[in-house]
């Protein structure tokens, strides 16, 4: 079987858009499976629908282990499968994308040099990456004379610096790596190596003033590619071609750019009828807090209760009338209430919610979403319950049972503390390990004795867990005791039943 390009993909038959060739209006740094089911999709897109006709030529951002070889020799193309539920119908829709030209390995001299050419290009006109949450850090020992620099940031500067002194305008520069302030972050990196490297004034009121440093929030479940032998051989019978680099991701996605509004009339994605799925905004903070809240918050609030009810993967869990139920009342009468977002928007992004973990092709195990659960129990769940309690003057009750929940999974049964992690017994037999910081595991190694109320107590008095004293909340401590103790008694779907009657 021939191995997808240009020529083989119209040998092939295939009608589907395509664009061969345009200006490279992008260098993107990064090129795995998240980026090519994400931000080259929407490119691609906009080359359709609004006629941008923009190519984004990707960056190999580590030495070894990348995909450069593989894009170079099936030309950019690939073939993209957006794989879900929607509206509670199933949904597999094939794409084939061509919004890439080609990828670089700057570890490579040929493709360092290659690299800094596309930087100082008339075409150029952004920057793109998301080169994991390790990827924007500063690292003293770069330099500017590396070829490249082992950093992004660092490469980054050696990008701009390079158009700079090319006398060519700044970059709209969009960071999608998955931490807090992400462009505001890669910016102070990369004014510490202006400073560290002594460059020139201009430049850096260039980057300062003439680059534009965008964070942003991506929302898009990437799964990758596609492991079922079986299934590869199949799809390359019906394709009529081999693709290494076919890539799977959900049907939902969402990008939002934190920056001047005006950007939505730079970027090609509100001509492309995009609006609501890519678009710009002077503070993505409340677009972070749905997604926390909501999409987070749910899977926190209720995998860990449906683990002990017996349930193992996210999908089964959504088929389950008392789960689905608990769920949902969470998210749309305790979550929505409280976000500071247009409340109708909230709701139809709950209501996706329900897609999405119903999704038919992706077997989400609870486990995997159980890891580090208390940091997130914190994070996702706490301040959704404290405004509550504060705009309501009552205890929220789906998100009061799962703190309980969170409880009841970290001290069921517990067997050991071993190096992987607690191992603990849930109702159905086999034994289960929690994974979290080593003093969360420690202590309740420690409380594993404790009758119910002790226990409760311990917890929540934990301010090393929870930055502050739960018990001070009216109530909230003999609700947890009595939740806890109704878990271990009649098992968490029940537990979960009480809820729907409150």
């Amino acid at each position: 079987m021939k191995k997808l390009n240009y020529q083989v993909l119209k040998e092939s038959g295939y009608t589907g858009y395509i664009l061969p060739s345009a200006p490279e209006k992008v260098l993107q740094f990064g090129e795995g499976n998240f980026l090519r089911a994400f931000v080259d999709y929407w490119f691609d897109l906009a080359n359709e629908k609004a006629g941008w006709n923009g190519k984004c030529c990707l960056v190999q951002p580590i030495g070894t282990g990348g995909l450069t070889d593989l894009i170079n020799e099936q030309e950019g193309l690939y073939t993209l499968y957006l794989r879900g539920s929607r509206n509670g119908q199933k949904v597999d829709d094939k794409r084939v994308i061509s919004s890439v030209s080609r990828c670089l390995n700057p570890y490579r001299a040929e493709d360092f040099a290659r690299m800094m050419e596309v930087a100082a290009s008339d075409a150029l006109e952004m920057v793109v990456s998301n080169t994991t949450e390790a990827g924007i850090a500063y690292d003293p020992a770069c330099q500017l004379t590396d070829t490249p620099c082992a950093s992004f940031p660092g490469k980054l500067t050696q990008v701009l610096y390079h158009r700079w002194q090319a006398g060519k305008p700044g970059l709209l520069i969009l960071a999608c790596e998955l931490i807090d302030n992400n462009g505001k972050e890669l910016l102070k990196c990369v004014n510490r190596y202006i400073d560290q490297w002594k460059l020139d004034e201009g430049f850096k009121k260039y980057v300062n003033e003439d680059c534009t440093f965008c964070g942003s929030l991506v929302d898009r479940i990437v799964p990758g590619r596609i492991r079922d032998p079986e299934e590869v051989a199949a799809l390359e019978q019906k394709h009529g071609y081999a693709d290494p680099l076919l890539d799977v991701g959900e049907v939902f996605g969402v990008w939002v750019i934190e920056g001047d509004p005006a950007l939505n009339d730079v970027l090609p994605f509100r001509r492309a009828g995009l609006e609501d799925k890519v678009f710009v905004t002077p503070d993505m903070t409340p677009y972070k807090k749905r997604k926390v809240r909501i999409l987070n918050g749910a899977h926190t609030g209720f995998v860990l209760g449906a683990y002990l009810a017996g349930f193992d993967i996210v999908r089964d869990c959504m088929n389950d009338p008392t789960i689905l139920g608990y769920m949902n009342k969470m998210l749309l009468e305790e979550v929505v209430p409280v976000l500071p977002l247009d409340q109708e928007d909230c709701r139809q992004f709950a209501a996706a919610v329900q897609d999405r973990f119903n999704n038919p092709f992706v077997n989400h195990e609870l486990m995997s979403i159980s890891l580090n659960s208390t940091s997130k129990w914190k994070a996702r769940n706490m301040p959704s319950l404290l405004e509550y309690v504060e705009k309501k003057g009552v205890l929220p009750a789906c998100l009061t049972m799962s703190l309980a929940a969170y409880i009841a999974f970290f001290s069921n049964d517990i067997q050991a503390l071993t190096d992987k992690g607690l191992v603990c017994r849930r109702p159905k037999g086999n034994e289960y390990t929690c994974v979290d910081d080593r003093w969360v595991l420690e202590f309740y190694y420690e409380h594993r004795n404790d009758a119910p109320e002790a226990l409760v107590h311990a917890v929540m008095t934990n301010e090393k867990m929870w930055g502050q004293d739960l018990t001070a909340l009216p109530g909230f401590e003999a609700a947890t005791v009595r939740n806890l103790e109704k878990i271990r008694s009649e098992g968490a779907l029940a537990a979960f039943a009480s809820c729907l009657n409150r």
